[in-house]
């Protein structure tokens, strides 16, 4: 049986809840513990609330619980401390940008000695799983990528203990605006040129949820399975094993320049067929699916 952790909108304003087999349970009414209503407040003990998890899901309940159909869910965190994005960290990905672009395709900048790659997006910008999004750009793209949610604190941590800091999984979809990532009135070979904050953060721009699935309730992070479906239509489609940084290799090197702490999020790069690959853009109308394989999915309509 798996279960997960969401937020979701209750006539008390939003809250944490348990979601096990189709249902959603509202975590402080079962477990009593009225200070922990947030998925924060349990991220920051979750030493002491995964097991207390793993064991409402195993037990019975003490109300009926919501359909989780009739539930409206919300970013499983609410105003992330921070969100951490990796760019360029998948080869068929990098490879199909540089043809695009006319350019070469990049060597492994791992194999190079390069540290990873992060941008961020504002906190704000994490929205939940059927939210609708405006179509601020002509350009805007879809990005499937698998979210880590930081459970522990750690500062300077080590490859072979990077996980122990995971408290599970999400899916993620980072937007992008493609179109409106330059500053145009600079030559192109001036550093200030690209503009990654107005291209990547902004409103609305960081989909996910629905959930947050505990890392123990998952295999092996590289066999997970990434799609995005447009309508219907099936537009990427690839597992996780191809990072060229790995998730251990992302927390430890974020963890080198500042405190990774409970609730903050990476997203941790996409696979081939990303809009800007070939052109094919979102509009107003759209319907952006993006799945996790053992985790869910996260419906975007995009207005």
């Amino acid at each position: 049986m798996t279960y997960h952790l969401a937020t979701y909108q209750s006539d008390r304003g939003p809250r944490a809840a348990l979601v096990s087999e189709g249902r959603l349970y509202d975590w402080a009414d079962e477990t009593g513990w009225t200070e922990n209503a947030s998925v924060l407040s349990i991220l920051e003990n979750w030493s002491e609330h995964a097991q207390a998890l793993a064991t409402l899901a195993a037990s019975p309940k003490k109300g009926p619980g919501l359909d989780i159909g009739s539930a409206k869910l919300l970013s499983p965190v609410l105003n992330p401390g921070a969100i951490f994005c990796a760019g360029a960290n998948f080869l068929d990905h990098c490879a199909n940008m540089a043809k695009a672009h006319g350019v070469p395709v990049p060597e492994n900048p791992k194999k190079l000695g390069a540290v990873p790659f992060h941008f961020l997006k504002a906190s704000r910008c994490a929205v939940g799983h059927g939210q609708a999004v405006q179509a601020i750009s002509p350009a805007l793209d879809y990005e499937a990528e698998l979210a880590v949610v930081i459970g522990r604190e750690g500062r300077n941590i080590a490859i072979d203990n990077a996980l122990n800091h995971v408290a599970g999984y999400m899916v993620a979809n980072d937007l992008s605006a493609r179109d409106i990532g330059f500053r145009r009135q600079l030559p192109r070979e001036d550093a200030f040129f690209h503009s990654w904050f107005a291209h990547k953060s902004f409103e609305s721009s960081a989909p996910m949820g629905p959930w947050i699935t505990p890392i123990d309730q998952l295999p092996n992070w590289r066999e997970l399975r990434l799609q995005t479906r447009v309508n219907g239509e099936l537009r990427q489609d690839g597992v996780c094993a191809p990072m060229w940084y790995t998730i251990e290799d992302q927390i430890a090197y974020l963890s080198t320049i500042i405190t990774l702490r409970p609730g903050d999020i990476i997203l941790t790069g996409t696979p081939a067929g990303a809009g800007a690959e070939t052109g094919r853009f979102l509009k107003p109308g759209d319907v952006v699916e993006v799945s996790v394989e053992g985790i869910g999915t996260v419906s975007t309509p995009i207005i």
